[in-house]
């Protein structure tokens, strides 16, 4: 534990009350703007704010959060929250995750996630903004269900769930990615000061990885492929490692980080080492968990290469690559 305490100093210090949630200074960090400014003058406000970031004793009239809620909501008029970029209206209709209104699936208190964040109140939402093939969870991801909460009735469903145990909010799904205007609104109407967790495929788009600047503690990613062609086959999407490599080296400089890889049968030389090999390079003070839960479910087993269940072989040879990098492993 007091390694992993080195990788996420400030996660601990909230949960000791030693620190304060990003979003608390959001909240308190004024701002002045007008809903006719036009978009490009409000996201130069939003990083002049950044700068200025912190908690003042009066909440001000317009806040760091209030302008990243109307970058939130313009955004989800032509929406470019993921690197899809489907520039549709969501009040009207859905793009590619198959999200047009932010529906919730489950919310409970979840002890199986990483040591270090548990219990963990996890909010599940429904749609996806990739397709994976072998999704264990493609029954919401791959289909809208759920239903939709007031912000302010989850609100209060998150003050109830800390006092019931939970000591962060986890932000899941299918992704969360999709669902960013409806958060930043929850967030709104929420006073406690709680970790923020962004549990994600990290398939965000520039514009929301600045929108979750000053906003998430903790990035909880997963990090899938290290091969352009194995995220096309297998997850239907494009451009992936440049857009992985990025928003994990914006998360790195935004907050703390717990990257998760799951560890595919038959891809541990074409996905997992370059995946590790990268973030000793390049992000080494992350904490990494190397997953050996793959099965195959949805449609795996109309793919040759991942229809068995991984080999303690192939998890051990990820494992200890890992481990010959140095990398501080949970």
């Amino acid at each position: 534990m007091s390694e992993v305490r080195t990788i996420l100093p400030k996660y601990f210090d909230i949960l000791e009350e030693n620190g304060i949630a990003q979003y608390i200074h959001s909240k308190y960090t004024p701002v002045s703007f007008d809903i006719s400014d036009s978009t490009n003058d409000l996201w130069k406000k939003h990083k002049k704010a950044l700068q200025n970031i912190r908690v003042r004793d009066v909440k001000p009239e317009q806040s760091l959060l209030d302008l990243k809620i109307e970058l939130a909501n313009r955004i989800f008029q032509d929406c470019i929250f993921c690197e899809r970029r489907c520039r549709i209206d969501r009040r009207k209709t859905s793009g590619n995750c198959g999200v047009k209104e932010a529906r919730v699936t489950s919310e409970f208190l979840h002890f199986g996630e990483e040591s270090v964040l548990v219990p963990s109140y996890t909010i599940f939402f429904s749609g996806c903004t990739f397709h994976c093939v072998f999704c264990q969870n493609w029954d919401i991801s791959q289909n809208i269900c759920g239903v939709n909460v007031e912000p302010k009735v989850l609100a209060n469903m998150i003050v109830r769930r800390k006092y019931e145990g939970g000591i962060n909010v986890n932000w899941v799904g299918g992704d969360p990615t999709s669902n960013l205007l409806y958060i930043l609104q929850i967030l709104k109407e929420l006073g406690i000061n709680i970790p923020q967790i962004w549990n994600s495929n990290m398939y965000c788009s520039k514009e929301t990885m600045c929108l979750l600047n000053g906003i998430i503690d903790v990035y909880l990613t997963d990090f899938k492929y290290g091969d352009d062609e194995c995220a096309k086959r297998l997850s239907k999407v494009e451009n992936y490692t440049t857009v992985m490599k990025r928003n994990h080296t914006i998360a790195y400089n935004q907050g703390e980080i717990i990257v998760r890889h799951l560890v595919l049968p038959n891809h541990v030389e074409c996905c997992s080492k370059p995946i590790l090999q990268w973030i000793s390079k390049n992000i080494p003070n992350v904490a990494v968990n190397v997953m050996a839960q793959y099965r195959p479910e949805y449609n795996a087993y109309e793919y040759e290469d991942i229809t068995k269940p991984l080999s303690m072989d192939e998890y051990m040879q990820a494992k200890n690559f890992a481990e010959s990098l140095k990398i501080h492993l949970i």
